[in-house]
């Protein structure tokens, strides 16, 4: 689209986004290649998982060292 010669502002029309947003993603993204842009989804994602897992572990930790104390 850009490299058809439309204007940033065209392109995030045509794309519903704005062009705060297109500015955003490509500081974060414009020197990704695809196959960089998918790994570092999947590792996000797998951030995101890891960090619940932990949080839940945390709780459960919490519960049983107070189960523990009899503060219950």
């Amino acid at each position: 689209m850009l490299a058809d010669g439309q204007d940033v502002a065209a392109v995030c029309r045509e794309l519903v986004v704005s062009e705060q947003t297109y500015y955003r993603w490509r500081n974060q993204y414009g020197g990704l290649k695809a196959d960089d842009a998918k790994r570092l989804k999947e590792l996000e994602k797998q951030n995101a998982t890891l960090k619940r897992l932990l949080a839940e572990a945390e709780l459960e930790k919490a519960a049983l060292k107070e189960l523990a104390e009899g503060n219950f």
